[in-house]
């Protein structure tokens, strides 16, 4: 299910003396918080003034944040991106917990968890068995979210109660 907003990052501190917040961004890569003109923090809309990447961190003026002291109240805060500001092909794991999974036509469970590897993610479904199924095209036929809905291949090797 497409979530109305998706978590980007924590505040984790202050940067100058001007209001600007160093971000640890959750996103693929700290580039991608860039993108963005607006932003939300405890429920209350920001608009992005300027960001930048520093290492693997972002650099974040919002406005209305203009001194050291009102950034520093923003520490610990978690910032979303509003999903309607996103491509609809970019799939968040977030948004993959709870679709059910189908193959063969037939309902095999329900991703429980998207767990993050090198080469790619892996989808933990839960049913009557679990699965561990590859996020690639090759297993992934197609997926809903609108719909809760993803098809897969699967091969052996994938239940995870199998001998």
């Amino acid at each position: 299910m497409k979530l109305q907003f998706i978590e980007a990052g924590e505040i984790v501190t202050t940067h100058g003396v001007k209001g600007e917040v160093k971000v640890l961004c959750w996103l693929d890569d700290p580039e991608m918080l860039c993108e963005f003109d607006r932003c939300r923090i405890a429920g209350k809309e920001y608009k992005i003034e300027n960001c930048r990447v520093q290492k693997t961190c972002d650099l974040v003026k919002l406005s209305g944040i203009d001194t050291m002291e009102a950034a520093q109240a923003m520490r610990g805060k978690t910032i979303e991106l509003y999903r309607e500001d996103i491509d609809d092909e970019v799939i968040f794991a977030a948004e993959l917990i709870g679709v059910e999974v189908y193959a063969d036509g037939q309902c095999i469970g329900k991703i429980s968890d998207v767990l993050d590897y090198p080469g790619n993610s892996v989808y933990v479904v839960t049913g009557e068995h679990e699965y561990m199924i590859p996020a690639v095209n090759q297993f992934i036929l197609s997926t809903d979210l609108d719909g809760g809905r993803m098809d897969v291949k699967l091969i052996e090797g994938m239940r995870t109660d199998e001998n």
